[in-house]
């Protein structure tokens, strides 16, 4: 393989999400995402062509120029991108701590990472159009691709929740995965600070009640989902 790839983008930031929020990270983000979900709050990654060619050079420089030793690759999707192995073998040996943000849909083995982190897309990810509504139900729940991620890889679940009913259903997978409770997140389906303040609470409640962990999305509530934030 070439060692150029196509990153939609590449920033520093904080994560927003998940047992890691707060700590500052290098977002890789790989383009194209055959799920074209409702929600979806980075729509201009879906095109797999749409970003710019770096060289693996570039990138791994670009990581040092950071101070911090956290790296997540994001996307899109990344488990789909042919350019995933290449870029984890180019960034491994940098002795940073690597998340893979992924709606668990595919499983690959021995990728170099330290965190799986996975959210099941949900019927309220559906998108409006038809067409485009039975591709992504045939896609956007792969137990058996989430069962082999979670028995070779450290791994977290973050699921969003829209509504209250989204809570069954979040239920179910569960029963059915039976992931360690305490890896188990749920956050507010939000793509704007107003979104997130209208559901943090009932989900907050959630997670008491079940014992889940509230996870914050720092993207929303600091930058308004402002891109590269």
């Amino acid at each position: 393989m070439s060692d150029k790839l196509v990153l939609n983008e590449m920033f520093y930031s904080l994560q927003g999400e998940g047992s890691l929020a707060g700590v500052a990270s290098v977002f890789i983000r790989l383009a194209g995402c055959p799920l074209r979900c409702k929600w979806c709050d980075t729509k201009y990654a879906w095109d797999e062509k749409a970003g710019k060619e770096y060289s693996l050079a570039e990138i791994v420089r670009f990581i040092e120029q950071q101070p911090a030793g956290h790296i997540v690759i994001t996307g899109g999707e990344p488990m789909v991108s042919a350019d995933l192995p290449a870029l984890l073998d180019a960034v491994a040996g940098m002795g940073s701590h690597i998340t893979i943000e992924t709606a668990g849909i595919k499983y690959l083995p021995g990728l170099k990472c330290d965190l799986m982190s996975i959210s099941p897309k949900l019927s309220n990810s559906l998108p409006a159009d038809e067409k485009l509504r039975q591709e992504h139900a045939k896609s956007c729940l792969d137990m058996e691709a989430i069962k082999k991620l979670m028995d070779e890889y450290d791994y977290q679940f973050k699921f969003v929740v829209d509504e209250r009913e989204d809570l069954n259903e979040i239920a179910e997978i569960v029963d059915k995965l039976k992931p360690n409770p305490d890896k188990i997140m749920l956050m507010p389906q939000a793509v704007n600070t107003a979104e997130y303040i209208s559901r943090a609470q009932f989900v907050a409640q959630a997670c008491i009640r079940s014992g889940f962990r509230f996870s914050p999305r720092l993207q929303v509530i600091l930058w308004n989902s402002q891109r590269g934030k």
